[in-house]
């Protein structure tokens, strides 16, 4: 039966790896200008399309989606929540105050520089939200969302004011909607590093899913919670600031797909992670696409599409049974 278990296991894994490729390749030929593989094969110029922007384009949703849902799977066992993600509970808009300050105070540094200050002030964000809802009562779990939302609200109402004293409203709403269509080669490698980061907390899965019995049971069971506790921050703060940083805020992906995936799997984080980078590829990277061919040639940001799709399948969560809880 074990083995029997193992070959199943792999099968689904070669099915759901063929289709993230299946997808990639469709994502190579859809734009608005029209390529075909035989302009691959014999065109410089449809060549130089698919090495400059249709390549980058596919490898950054494909990356950004993955990360997004490890680091929305690793923020909901911090906050000990699932209805928070870091897009929405403060991350996502510490982010892009750290870029403003960047852009403000330091316009001549380096763009890893700037993206340093966007992970230094998204760290901060995600652990002042922690700091806040640990007073909370456990008896009560709608109010860390609601907390969660206060929270962010209040970091973006900030992050808009000082946007608008600096005369920056427009480079504000281009960080706060996220979309592919500036990507291109030499414009978004730095998603490598977040995606790094979120496949790097696969290596302390076992130690973070020990963490979601609670600090006492976990204290208890001899794990280091401060450690991991901050560990896990690093990896949410540094995976949602070079998301926004590169593509914008894409909303829902940290959320919906980690309360599928737990609903499904329970909190195993090591069987969990994969499967959430899975699903969070392909929602991102299918959003794209129809967002490319909707109104094409016009294209609609992924983060419109991935909104509308991701609040109507959470609301179908609420108000549906989990089979594992």
């Amino acid at each position: 039966m074990a083995l029997l278990g193992r070959r199943m296991s792999k099968l689904r894994w070669a099915g759901a790896l063929t289709l993230l490729l299946v997808l990639a390749l469709l994502s190579l030929f859809i734009g608005a200008v029209p390529v075909t593989l035989h302009d691959l094969l014999t065109d410089p110029q449809g060549q130089q399309l698919l090495l400059v922007s249709r390549l980058p384009r596919t490898l950054a949703a494909i990356l950004a989606g993955g990360a997004l849902a490890v680091s929305g799977q690793i923020m909901q066992i911090l906050a000990r929540n699932r209805f928070v993600e870091p897009m929405t509970a403060g991350a996502g808009q510490s982010a892009a105050l750290g870029i403003l300050i960047a852009a403000l105070f330091f316009p001549a540094t380096a763009i890893w520089a700037k993206m340093g200050i966007a992970a230094c002030t998204t760290l901060i964000g995600s652990a002042g939200l922690l700091v806040l809802i640990r007073s909370l009562p456990l008896t009560q779990p709608l109010l860390v969302p609601l907390v969660a939302l206060v929270y962010g609200g209040v970091i973006g109402a900030f992050t808009t004011f000082f946007a608008y004293q600096g005369d920056m409203m427009q480079f504000l709403g281009a960080w706060m909607t996220g979309e592919l269509s500036g990507v291109l080669q030499g414009r978004y490698e730095l998603l490598w590093v977040g995606a790094g980061a979120a496949a790097l907390t696969w290596f302390i899965a076992d130690r973070i899913t020990v963490l979601s019995l609670g600090e006492n049971a976990a204290r208890g069971l001899g794990l280091n919670v401060g450690a991991v506790t901050a560990a896990g921050l690093v990896a949410v703060s540094l995976t949602t600031a070079m998301v926004v940083v590169t593509l914008g805020a894409i909303p829902f992906v940290g959320l919906v797909v980690p309360n599928i995936v737990a609903r499904r799997m329970g909190d195993n984080l090591r069987q969990a992670l994969p499967v959430a980078a899975w699903s969070g590829a392909v929602l991102v990277l299918a959003g794209d696409m129809l967002g490319r061919v909707m109104r094409a040639p016009f294209e609609i940001p992924v983060a419109s599409l991935v909104g509308v799709a991701g609040a109507g399948v959470f609301l179908v969560l609420l108000y549906s049974e989990p089979r594992h809880d």
